[in-house]
């Protein structure tokens, strides 16, 4: 990769099924457009948890949703933007992201409350809002120049 921007996008259905495709062929991209492979790990743990929530959260009561994927790539950073027109985030805002608490008998651990922690461990800044009807999330991810 040079210093300049390259990128691109990819839109899909908000469903378990379209998400993996989905995953797959983003990740794909994100390759050949010069972000490591030990690099993409991260950032596929992050958007799998981000676009999980879109379907199971933004989406639950909406039927044919869809997912606007975005992504910009120069040497040091990778931004990427997911639009989808489902539900707000509770209040308007990201959640806090605090771990969830595992010290716990293993019969009491909590099914969830992993996600947001994991997102904001991965990710450098996170920003949401609320614009013509459709949340807006982005991500920005740091890149490792010269990891191959």
């Amino acid at each position: 990769m040079s210093g300049k921007w390259t990128g691109f996008t990819h839109e899909f259905m908000a469903t378990e099924l379209d998400t993996r495709g989905a995953l797959s062929d983003i990740m794909m991209r994100l390759r050949r457009i010069g972000v490591s492979q030990e690099q993409i790990g991260a950032v596929e743990i992050a958007l799998a948890e981000v676009v999980n929530n879109i379907v199971e959260h933004a989406y639950r009561d909406i039927a044919h949703g869809r997912v606007v994927f975005r992504a910009r790539v120069n040497d040091t950073m990778l931004r990427v933007l997911l639009v989808d027109a489902g539900a707000t985030l509770p209040g308007g805002t990201l959640p806090e992201g605090k771990p969830a608490n595992i010290d716990t008998p293993l019969e009491d651990l909590p099914e969830g409350g992993f996600g947001w922690f994991m997102i904001r461990a991965l990710a450098r800044t996170i920003r949401y809002r609320r614009m013509g009807g459709r949340n807006h999330l982005q991500l920005t991810f740091d890149l490792i120049p010269g990891v191959e």
